[in-house]
């Protein structure tokens, strides 16, 4: 399922890049294609490739096949210190015993630039990140928040063509995380900066970036922007990891050019388009839990409903989770109701033991091959 994306123009092209520990392959013929000034995320679980594929980008791992280009320049083998490329870690990795100011200093005067200029530019990356107020102080007078502002700036300041991102807000807590996802966004907005972020966070990789890759073992399984990858997963993992889905294995049983019908062992989903499949071929259906409805009486409807039990109820504050078991096979689908005040009246009455219908639309079926 690997593929190529194919930006124009493309300002960083990873070109089929293999990289093998041994007998291991952790990234596997990886292509995708970059624009400038665009925030791409990479998504997956531990072990799945994608810091292997960061630290490939940054030097610090050299491929065992394939190219990088960056600006039309190829920089596969290029040393890491030659790199225009800064690379943010998890841990920040700030030094402990200097001040804010020279933190972010810390490079530009590495670099050899002039007094005047390192000043020029570090005040200017204080100002940008809202950091001016807190010049002076060590970074252990500062919140978790604060720091990962320094760490950003000081990336920032010697003005990368390339900005890698490791688990950026990892070492946050949710809250504070939530409200830094839009700051750093924000903040390499502005600059300009093309970023590449790695991150196991959902939440923060849809958040955050213009387009998302999907990794597992060593692949990359679709590539699109975070709506596309929600409402269009193209394979099982994919529609798993990226939030909750309901999924049905079934067998196709019509088809033609405007419809298809696919029969699983709880109900039969009519869809209003052709899924290119054979009739009599097996496919698996995923259904959102938040695009399922929940009601006492069957819809009036051919197809896309079950009838079932409510096993467990979950209040959320802004929604509630239903935990209905189906009549037919026992499978138990999840069922999201957004608690407006509308939906909570309406779902109020449903409680453990209750008898119910679960429907949906032909609109909320997603056809997954894998």
């Amino acid at each position: 399922m690997n593929e190529r994306i194919i930006r124009d123009p493309a300002y960083l092209s990873i070109d089929t890049l293999v990289k093998k520990f041994g007998d291991v392959t952790a990234v596997n013929k990886i292509s995708i294609d970059i624009g400038q000034g665009e925030i791409f995320a990479l998504l997956g679980s531990s072990g799945c490739g994608k810091s292997t594929l960061l630290r490939m980008l940054a030097g610090f791992e050299s491929p065992t096949s394939g190219k990088i280009l960056l600006g039309g320049q190829d920089i596969t083998t290029i040393a890491p210190y030659e790199r225009p490329i800064n690379m943010m870690f998890q841990s920040y990795a700030l030094f402990p015993h200097l001040t804010v100011w020279d933190n972010i200093a810390f490079g530009l005067r590495r670099d050899g630039l002039a007094k005047d200029v390192v000043a020029q530019k570090v005040e200017a990356m204080l100002k940008l990140t809202q950091l001016t107020q807190y010049a002076k102080r060590k970074p252990h007078q500062l919140s978790g928040g604060q720091q990962q502002r320094v760490a950003l700036a000081r990336s920032l300041a010697k003005e990368p063509k390339l900005l890698l991102l490791d688990e950026p807000l990892g070492a946050l807590d949710k809250k504070l995380r939530e409200a830094t996802q839009f700051e750093l966004v924000n903040i390499i907005e502005k600059v300009g900066v093309t970023c590449v972020m790695v991150t196991h966070d959902q939440e923060e990789a849809m958040t955050m970036a213009n387009r998302i890759g999907i990794m597992s073992n060593g692949e990359l399984l679709q590539v699109g922007s975070p709506s596309e990858v929600y409402e269009t997963p193209r394979t099982e993992f994919v529609a798993d990891f990226i939030g909750n889905v309901n999924l049905f294995e079934g067998e196709i049983v019509l088809e033609d050019d405007v419809q298809a019908e696919v029969q699983t062992a709880d109900a039969l989903h009519v869809i209003d388009h052709a899924i290119t499949g054979q009739v009599g071929s097996k496919i698996t259906i995923g259904i959102r839990p938040e695009k399922i409805d929940i009601s006492s009486t069957a819809p009036n409807q051919r197809g896309n409903q079950a009838k079932g039990e409510v096993i467990e109820v979950s209040y959320y504050g802004s929604d509630t989770m239903f935990y209905v078991k189906l009549a037919g096979t026992g499978k138990v689908v999840r069922v999201q109701n957004a608690n407006t005040s509308r939906r909570l009246d309406e779902s109020e009455k449903f409680t453990w033991g209750d008898q119910v219908y679960v429907s949906w639309t032909s609109e909320s079926i997603v056809p997954l091959y894998l």
